[in-house]
């Protein structure tokens, strides 16, 4: 069975402007590229010239479960809102809140073009088991906080529990310095060395935790990931960084990691702008993510797009600087790259049918050719644009609706779960 988009623009992070033509899929995979008209398929949606055609958004840091704990303990700063409104919530969670919480997340995300996510929480069986009644690729890890060997043993339970799984990746979790002491982290960068596994942790979210570091290690940013062991684990990724000092960018493109930018949270949570610009300069890998719900409050890709694009040139009043192919780029290939699936981000004969489908018709697109496709996109695109979601050749969401999956049942179940825990 194939099927055939047929007669659509397409885009990716890698090409300088749009392409016209057909893209064959078959057994989860483009099979072919080729000028419009010239295919055929089993099951046809004609684009008619009027629908766009990306890699699929890869939400690359977010707490999926923490969509229930939206709203909660909003406009405080970062440390207030997490020990006094977000941590006494989630000492509530149970598996089966965090397995209907990731549910309703997933649909939020699959619906605005979301095909892959990288999630830090607890429960991560559930997430798992989550992502897979959606149909989404999941690079997971469990959430460690504290000196927990118990932790590390259950994350590389995790890892080897998927090993095979082609829409599951699995990562070490410390959350992030000023919760994990020196000695743990160096014990998780050690074992995810030796299992060839990477490390996803919050780094310099907020500007007093370079002074954390200086006064509890000794250590600068980049000190500190040398000191641990962190640059020498097989992948790294570094949600947030918006304090991480700009001389030390060279240093950090010679290290296998990546940089997860999450304007919107930032931003909502008072905690700043990381210097995008001058990591892209510098050669620094940098995906893109929105968060947890509880502190963007979106889960929309497309909000962090545009964000991520205007901000930049906002505050160094360049605008040619964080461009719209660069983020595009960014919040498709980097993430899938930083989550550990190959070939999948690009579209390319052989690689992951993990697409979006992006209707044209609207007046916001008047104008849209293959030349300017990639800024329209970005600057005037929004999710209300998608039609339909694709993971690995079927559609996840599509004309409105999630097949294979019990809409109602989903958001009554997450509301049930909501409800209970505001209770307590």
């Amino acid at each position: 069975m194939t099927m055939l988009l047929k007669d659509v623009m397409f885009l990716d992070g890698s090409m300088d402007s749009a392409r016209s033509g057909d893209i064959l899929i078959e057994d989860g995979k483009i099979s072919s590229v080729e000028k419009a008209g010239s295919l055929i398929g089993d099951d046809v949606v004609d684009g008619k010239g009027r629908m766009a055609v990306l890699p699929g958004f890869v939400n690359c840091h977010t707490h999926a479960a923490m969509s229930l704990l939206r709203g909660l303990g909003e406009e405080r700063p970062l440390k207030e809102w997490l020990e006094e409104q977000i941590w006494p919530v989630e000492a509530n969670l149970n598996p089966e809140r965090i397995y209907w919480g990731t549910r309703s997340a997933l649909m939020e995300m699959a619906s605005s073009g979301t095909t892959c996510f990288g999630d830090m929480y607890f429960e991560m069986d559930k997430v798992a088991e989550a992502a897979k009644a959606c149909g989404m690729r999941a690079g997971i890890c469990r959430g460690i906080v504290g000196d927990d060997e118990s932790k590390i043993e259950e994350s590389l339970a995790l890892a080897d529990r998927y090993k095979d799984d082609p829409m599951v990746t699995v990562q070490m979790g410390p959350h992030a310095p000023y919760t994990v002491p020196l000695d743990a982290m160096k014990k998780i960068a050690s074992s995810a060395k030796d299992n060839g596994m990477s490390v996803h942790l919050h780094y310099l979210e907020a500007e007093w935790e370079l002074g954390y570091l200086k006064d509890e290690f000794g250590t600068g940013a980049m000190e500190y990931l040398e000191k641990t062991g962190l640059c020498d684990v097989s992948g790294l990724i570094l949600a947030h960084c918006v304090w991480f000092p700009e001389d030390g960018l060279s240093d950090l493109s010679r290290v296998p990691a990546t940089v997860v930018h999450n304007p919107g949270s930032n931003l909502k949570l008072g905690s700043g702008v990381a210097p995008v610009s001058s990591m892209l300069s510098k050669g620094v890998s940098v995906a893109l993510g929105t968060d947890g719900a509880a502190s963007n409050n979106r889960l929309d890709m497309w909000g962090e797009l545009r964000t991520a694009t205007l901000i930049h040139k906002g505050v160094l009043r360049d605008p040619s600087i964080v461009t719209a192919k660069e983020i595009l780029d960014g919040a498709t290939y980097k993430g899938y790259r930083a989550l550990g699936f190959e070939k999948a981000g690009l579209i390319r004969e052989g690689w992951k049918a993990d697409l979006v489908l992006v209707d044209l018709d609207g007046p916001n697109y008047i104008g849209v050719n293959e030349d300017n496709l990639g800024v329209f996109l970005v600057y005037a695109g929004s999710s209300s644009d998608v039609a339909g979601t694709m993971v690995d050749g079927s559609w996840i969401y599509i004309n409105g609706e999630f097949p294979g999956q019990d809409e109602e049942e989903v958001l009554s179940n997450a509301r049930k779960a909501r409800a209970e825990l505001i209770r307590r």
